[in-house]
């Protein structure tokens, strides 16, 4: 036989919890048990309200989309809700704000109301309309001027997908549930200073402010500012230093001064014994004839002198 689905017992047990004021009493104002159903009477044929064992041919609950065939089962999948009226934050809140409210939801896609097929509503208690999100249907009998109908699509029924999240929205959206205080930790206590570590501190503060050379950051300032590697009395460094780098490239610059200067070449020598290895004729045939004339010219001149 066609059962009340967990997930859908959930919604009727949230929205009972919250809209009915007084359990202990019957009141108009109130959301009553008897005003949300799930399952259909016993004389119920088709629709959301049965399961597979009450559905009929050609039913659209589950014909007209794959949702619901994929996943009929002999749960219902449809909701009632019935008149309320309560005062949240300043305002009233009845059936027709709801149910109005729930359709814009569904109207803007948000993610907690997909899996509703279609409301059956009235927006003020005169007409009915019915949104219907595979755009099939768009009206309802005059019963849903005092109570709104939800349909679910099959499968979500069938998945146990939890179908509170909408309506619980809902109730905190106008006041009736407020959401938890999330404390914040408290800031952790600033730890107290005992006299050994301030005699630790001043020392190091000491050690990282002495600029003389005692201590490492001492040495740096004094080889970036003074060029020098240590104070005197100071523990010497056994790495290069800027000392012993700058020695090194005076020293370096002086040797090539001094290379530089001299003139180790004798041309002179070296034009001599070039020509000692050559021949007269080998002589002759290398200078050119414009300057082998100066040649001759020279030589007669030195000749005749």
């Amino acid at each position: 036989m066609t059962r009340a689905p967990a997930n859908l017992l959930a919604v009727r047990s949230l929205l009972l919890k919250h809209l009915n004021a007084d359990p202990a009493k019957a009141r108009d104002e109130d959301l009553e048990p008897a005003e949300v159903g799930i399952v259909g009477d016993a004389n119920h044929r088709g629709g959301y309200h049965t399961g597979s064992d009450r559905v009929v041919a050609n039913d659209y609950s589950v014909i007209e989309s794959p949702r619901d065939r994929n996943g009929l089962t002999l749960d219902a999948a449809a909701l009632d809700v019935g008149m309320f009226r309560v005062r949240s934050g300043g305002r009233t809140h009845d059936l027709s704000t709801f149910s109005t409210w729930c359709v814009v939801q569904c109207e803007e896609d948000t993610a907690d109301s997909r899996d509703i097929r279609e409301i059956i509503y009235s927006p003020d208690g005169k007409v009915v309309r019915r949104y219907d999100r595979l755009r099939r249907r768009s009206s309802g009998d005059r019963s849903h001027l005092w109570h709104t109908h939800f349909s679910f699509f099959r499968d979500s029924i069938k998945a146990g997908r939890d179908q509170t999240p909408l309506f619980r929205r809902y109730l905190t959206t106008i006041g009736l549930i407020v959401p938890p205080v999330v404390a914040v930790p408290a800031p952790p206590k600033e730890a107290q200073m005992t006299p050994e570590d301030r005699t630790m501190l001043k020392g190091i503060h000491t050690m990282l402010s002495r600029l003389d050379g005692r201590e490492p950051i001492g040495q740096a300032y004094l080889r970036i500012a003074e060029g020098k590697d240590h104070a005197t009395g100071a523990k010497a460094v056994s790495h290069p230093t800027l000392t012993s780098i700058g020695a090194q490239l005076t020293a370096i610059q002086q040797a090539l001064a001094h290379l530089t200067a001299r003139d180790d070449v004798d041309e002179q020598a070296i034009i001599s014994g070039v020509l000692a290895g050559l021949s007269p004729e080998r002589i002759a045939a290398a200078i050119p004839p414009a300057v082998a004339e100066q040649v001759v010219a020279e030589l007669a001149r030195r000749l005749a002198g």
